[in-house]
C-alpha cells in the first residue's frame, strides 16, 4: 500500500515506473471502446471511494474512467453527506469505516491538513485529487502528455510557466526536481511561488528561473504552461488580481518568442489568461492533454495498490 499524495514526496523510480506502466496501458487500449475494461483486470473485485469538496469535471470523471477500465468500482460522496467531525464523529473515526468499507480512498479538499491527518488514520491507500498546495495527478499526467508530444524525456526540454503560482505550479516545480528539467516561471513579483516550495527546490540543489517579463520566462521555451488566474480559491481582491496579471495573457506573440514547435497546455478550466486563437490554435494540445488524465490515472491506482507491472 502506498499513498499518492506529493510529488515531491515520491522517489523519481516510482514516478518514472508510473509513467512506463501507463504507456503500455494506453497503447494496449487503442481497439477497446470506452467502457471495455484491461484484460488483465487488475482491480477486479475493488471498491474505490471518492470524497469531493470542491468541483471537479476532469478528476472526477477520468478516475471514474479510470476504476472502470481496471475492473474495480467506485463510489462518489460529498463531505457534506458524512458525519465527518460533526455529531461526535471525529475524522480518525470516519477513516476507520472508510478503511473498513473501502480499498482506497481519493479526496479532493481545500484543507491540506485534512488529507494528512486521513494518510494517518486510514488503513487503506489514499490518493490526493487536488488540495491547496499540490495537484499531482493533473502534473504527473503533464509529464506524460509532454513526453508522448515531443518523443522526448522532459528533462531534454526547456519547460516554460506563465501564471499564477498556484497548487499546479507547485507539483509542476517539484516534477521538474525529480525530472530534472529547466523550468522558467513568469509572473508578478508579488505572486511568486511559496518560500516553503522554493526552499526545497534549493535543498535538492535545484535552480527554478523566475521572471517578470512573461516573453523572457517563454523564450525558447519547448512547452508553455498556464492555468485560470482567477480559481476558486480566491477569496481577496481579484479586480486587483486581474489587473496584476493584464499584461501575463498567453497570446499569439508571447508563442512566438516560445520555440517555433513549442506546444500550449493548460489543465482548464480556462479564463483570460489565454486568448482564443493560441488556445483553439495549432499549438495547444488541451485535448490530448485532459484524455490523458485516464491513461496516468489508472497506472497511479496500480501503484497504489502495489501492483505496478
Amino acid at each position: 500500500m502506498k499513498n499518492f499524495i506529493n510529488l515531491k514526496d515520491i522517489p523519481y523510480k516510482d514516478l518514472r515506473g508510473i509513467l512506463n506502466d501507463a504507456k503500455k496501458r494506453k497503447n494496449k487500449r487503442k481497439k477497446l471502446s470506452t467502457l471495455e475494461v484491461d484484460k488483465d483486470k487488475p482491480l477486479k473485485g475493488k471498491l474505490i471511494i471518492q470524497m469531493y469538496e470542491k468541483q471537479s469535471s476532469r478528476t472526477r470523471l477520468s478516475f471514474h474512467l479510470s476504476i472502470a477500465q481496471l475492473g474495480g468500482n467506485s463510489i462518489t460522496i460529498k463531505a457534506s453527506e458524512l458525519h465527518l467531525g460533526k455529531h461526535g464523529e471525529t475524522l480518525a473515526d470516519t477513516a476507520k469505516i472508510l478503511s473498513t468499507y473501502g480499498d482506497a480512498f481519493m479526496l479532493r479538499t481545500d484543507s491540506d491538513k485534512k488529507i494528512e491527518d486521513f494518510s494517518k488514520n486510514l488503513k487503506i491507500p489514499i490518493i490526493n485529487l487536488l488540495s491547496p498546495s499540490s495537484h499531482p495527478c493533473q502534473v504527473l499526467s503533464d509529464i506524460f502528455t509532454v513526453e508522448e508530444i515531443k518523443k522526448k524525456p522532459i528533462s531534454k526540454l526547456n519547460i516554460c510557466w506563465v501564471g499564477d503560482c498556484n497548487n499546479v505550479l507547485n507539483s509542476l516545480i517539484a516534477t521538474s526536481v525529480k525530472f530534472k528539467f529547466n523550468l522558467n516561471v513568469g509572473c508578478p513579483n508579488n505572486y511568486r511561488p511559496p518560500k516553503f516550495v522554493m526552499n526545497w527546490v534549493k535543498k535538492n540543489k535545484r535552480k527554478i528561473n523566475i521572471f517578470n517579463d512573461p516573453k523572457k520566462a517563454a523564450k525558447n521555451a519547448d512547452v508553455v504552461f498556464s492555468d485560470k488566474v482567477v480559481s476558486l480559491n480566491d477569496k481577496g481582491n481579484i479586480a486587483k488580481k486581474i489587473k496584476d496579471f493584464k499584461n501575463y495573457r498567453i497570446n499569439s506573440s508571447l508563442m512566438k518568442v516560445a520555440h517555433p514547435k513549442s506546444i500550449f497546455l493548460h489543465c482548464l478550466p480556462r479564463g483570460n489568461e489565454v486568448s482564443e486563437e493560441v488556445f483553439l490554435g495549432k499549438q495547444s494540445r488541451v485535448w490530448q492533454q485532459a484524455l490523458n488524465r485516464v491513461h496516468v490515472q489508472k497506472s497511479i491506482l496500480l501503484y497504489s495498490f502495489g501492483k505496478l507491472r
